[in-house]
């Protein structure tokens, strides 16, 4: 017995958390009906082990209490068809026809998309970059952005454990659904090849892998995509400059003098790939004591003068903080386990800063030449 049509549609206006679409656009929504007076819903899901599924059936339950719901995992047409709906979402046209869109680019690298894309870096390792990296991204998603991270350090990928997603990304053909931890989409190597074993690639596998992360991925169109960069100016940042000519770079350094003078070819490396280079985050900048004093361990002022020397300003210092590393480690980031901390206060500052910046670079379509 089929019940009353508007109870179909209540469910079918159910938005799915992680691809953020109804479950009757993604053909997630199966027979509904009923048994022995009670509604039973069929969904319909591309592995039957679906991240969101407890969050899903709680949304159908408030619409249709006491109904039962029964688990399938979609055929090799209806994961196709959902594979083709969502490389069509990504260029903008995901009609009803679910047509196939595998060479159009997303929506979110056309210079007019609301996308951000933030590049993270820094002169060397060990200055923190991939914490500021994780909680900056997660600080702009409380704020009520849509934020995806992309661990572009292919060889020292970290972000995975940081984020302390449970999940691994769920693979379409060539479409790859990021896992969604704290509110953020993330997609990383360290997904895709065992913990301890390294990548040993040459530049052309390099610059493949990164392109099809940055493409291949369901990032949908973001406010934000935070990008964590590998320490350097190698290959990574060549292949981004091409990959994503708008890309915002970001320079983390220590106050340390050392630091900073490397961090500053990080910088210049960038301007010289046409890139713009937004500001400076200085990490490790003093440790409050349980006095309340601030002791500058790795002393003072080296963010402060490396932005004066690239002419940009310095948006934020992150103090140094225990909680931080224990974050890092357990997956259980120091903005989301102790929000009311200096240091989460700290990223919560440098959101509401990077946001407010608004876009290097304003595109008019009536400006276009003709």
């Amino acid at each position: 017995m089929t019940l009353d049509p508007q109870l179909r549609s209540e469910l079918a206006a159910i938005v799915e958390p992680q691809l953020v679409r109804t479950l009757d656009e993604l053909g997630f929504l199966g027979a509904v009906g009923e048994v022995n007076g009670a509604p039973r819903v069929e969904l319909v899901v591309p592995v039957t082990e679906w991240p969101n599924l407890a969050a899903i059936e709680a949304a159908i339950a408030e619409r249709a209490p006491g109904a039962s719901v029964v688990v399938r995992a979609m055929n090799d047409d209806e994961r196709l068809g959902l594979r083709n709906f969502l490389r069509g979402a990504m260029a903008g046209d995901a009609g009803p026809g679910h047509h196939e869109h595998g060479d159009a680019p997303p929506r979110f690298m056309d210079k007019l998309s609301k996308t951000r894309v933030l590049g993270v870096s820094s002169g060397k390792g060990g200055v923190g970059k991939s914490s500021v990296t994780v909680n900056l991204a997660i600080a702009l998603a409380q704020a009520g952005y849509q934020v995806g991270v992309l661990d572009a350090d292919v060889y020292g990928f970290s972000l995975p454990k940081m984020l302390g997603a449970v999940n691994d990304p769920i693979v379409l053909g060539d479409t790859v659904i990021p896992t969604l931890a704290h509110g953020v989409r993330c997609v990383s190597m360290g997904y895709f090849v065992p913990d301890e074993q390294p990548v040993i690639w040459r530049g052309p596998m390099l610059h493949k892998a990164i392109e099809q992360l940055v493409t291949e991925a369901w990032w949908d169109e973001p406010d934000f995509l935070l990008i964590d960069m590998p320490p350097g100016t190698g290959d990574v940042a060549l292949t981004l400059s091409e990959v994503l000519p708008r890309i915002e770079m970001y320079v983390v350094t220590t106050p340390q003098a050392a630091a900073q003078r490397v961090a500053q070819r990080s910088a210049y490396a960038a301007r010289k790939l046409k890139l713009a280079v937004r500001g400076v985050i200085e990490n490790m900048s003093w440790f409050t004591g349980d006095d309340g004093r601030r002791y500058e361990i790795f002393g003072a002022g080296g963010g402060e003068r490396l932005a004066q020397e690239l002419g940009i300003p310095l948006l934020g210092q992150i103090p140094l903080d225990t909680q931080l590393r224990v974050g890092g480690d357990s997956g259980e980031p120091v903005v989301v386990a102790h929000p009311d901390s200096e240091v989460a206060q700290a990223f919560v500052a440098l959101a509401t800063t990077v946001a407010a910046q608004g876009p290097a670079r304003v595109y008019r379509q009536e400006l276009r030449l003709v």
